[in-house]
């Protein structure tokens, strides 16, 4: 079995744009893995990175949300937010939980000439070999 940073290396070679690529623990934050071409990004700023992920799937407004979505419907929603894509200026994020880890986060960090099927190809299909890496 590859180890974890072997296949986030993977989809960095792989898809044409990868700036980066982590697998994030959605309860602690902590990154359990990453891939970077890009010298110049800190610690610090995957760990923000990761901090802002964590907040988009499982923050406080979310979990506001799906506490009045419970509320209302009579039955307990949680962890609802699966996929996200989000665009900046110059990037792409790619974010997906792993389909039996919900609490882990597979993020692809891209420049703009990426292809958006591409990008999301790749991720959900490495999604299952990254899950036994994962708490």
């Amino acid at each position: 079995m590859a180890k974890l940073d072997e296949i986030l290396k993977d989809i960095t070679d792989t898809v044409d744009g990868s700036l980066a690529c982590a697998v994030v623990d959605l309860n602690s934050g902590l990154l359990l893995g990453i891939s970077s071409k890009v010298p110049y990004f800190s610690d610090e700023f995957y760990d923000v990175i990761a901090a802002a992920a964590v907040d988009m799937f499982r923050g406080k407004s979310i979990r506001g949300i799906e506490s009045l979505m419970s509320q209302q419907s009579g039955r307990e929603i949680s962890k609802t937010v699966k996929e996200i894509q989000m665009s900046t200026d110059r990037t792409y994020h790619f974010m997906t939980t792993l389909p039996e880890k919900k609490d882990a986060l597979l993020v692809l960090i891209t420049d703009r000439s990426a292809n958006l099927g591409m990008g999301w190809m790749k991720l959900r299909s490495t999604a299952p070999k990254v899950q036994p890496h994962c708490p």
